[in-house]
């Protein structure tokens, strides 16, 4: 990947958020305070799921997946930051740089196929509930998940190889606080219009496609549920559909602001600020949007929690 045909420094630094130490120690505590509820969050909902038995559907199935995703592309940048808000030097070998740009791109693009997995199982479920054992079996449960994985490894193994082969003969200061491919494009002195127009079909073609998916899945579940008598019913499902969809277009919103525009339109200040939402902020309050809320979930929570004291 990295060969020795092509100028690489020896490292890149980081320009991170701010130098004001101040700053630093109190972003620092704030983004610990994240990531912290966002690992409780996700390995939390990843062990009910697998120890409750009335957790064990496909639509529980997709969640916990959901929750390795976040947990994980959270995990390829936050650990990494925090040290950087307290290091002098906010360097990255360019292995490690390509190593994070990898797993956060690989675990990103499969949460987008992943959450359009997961509005067809619930149009599914709710627009087809006749078909739903056969539509959503163990099996195609399976094989979902498995194309999700390799989807997203083979899509960002492809942006990963292509960036790293670019000759970067002038700065090794990356003004981001993680590799990302926009930045480093913005550091190679050669011609990255393939590489952007690659960016643009691939990440495009992901993220649309998907959206397209969930947005019509979730069209044709409200049109559903309009004609449920019992205004409980209409009630619960269009709140749970709502929170859905708000959280799914914040996080395509914020992709397709960041990957489907030129590098020259970078915005530095602004970027970060974006970019924030969605390695650290959504993979916390993900959780709780798709599942804490959910009745379902709630109850298993309660019956762990007074199994733990009855022993305890």
């Amino acid at each position: 990947m990295l060969e020795s045909n092509y100028t690489m420094p020896i490292e890149f630094l980081l320009v991170g958020f701010t130098d004001y130490l101040p700053l630093r120690v109190t972003l620092f505590l704030v983004f610990l305070i994240v990531y912290t509820l966002t690992v409780m969050g996700n390995i939390g909902l990843i062990i009910l799921v697998n120890i409750d038995s009335s957790l064990q559907t496909p639509m529980y199935y997709f969640l916990s997946n959901l929750s390795f995703l976040d947990f994980s592309y959270s995990t390829a940048i936050t650990p990494k930051m925090l040290v950087d808000f307290l290091a002098s030097k906010k360097s990255i070998s360019p292995y490690g740089c390509a190593l994070q740009m990898f797993f956060f791109g690989c675990f990103a693009d499969a949460e987008c196929l992943l959450l359009a997995a997961m509005a067809f199982d619930r149009y599914a479920a709710i627009c087809n509930p006749l078909l739903y054992s056969t539509l959503m079996s163990r099996r195609v449960c399976l094989c979902c998940v498995v194309l999700v994985y390799v989807s997203g490894s083979m899509t960002s193994m492809v942006h990963v190889c292509l960036t790293f082969r670019m000759p970067f003969c002038g700065s090794n200061i990356i003004n981001h606080f993680f590799c990302d491919i926009p930045p480093l494009l913005a550091l190679s002195c050669a011609d990255t219009h393939v590489n952007e127009l690659l960016l643009f079909t691939l990440c495009g073609f992901i993220q649309t496609s998907t959206f397209v998916v969930i947005f019509l899945s979730y069209f044709w579940i409200l049109i559903t549920v309009l004609g449920i008598k019992s205004s409980g019913g209409r009630s619960k499902t269009f709140s749970t559909c709502a929170s859905h969809l708000i959280a799914v277009t914040l996080f395509y919103g914020t992709l397709l602001f960041m990957y489907l525009r030129p590098t020259t339109s970078y915005s530095l200040g602004t970027d970060k600020v974006v970019a924030v939402f969605y390695t650290v902020v959504f993979p916390m309050v993900n959780p709780i949007i798709y599942s804490f809320r959910n009745k379902d979930v709630k109850n298993a929570l309660k019956k762990l929690l007074d199994r733990n004291r009855t022993f305890g």
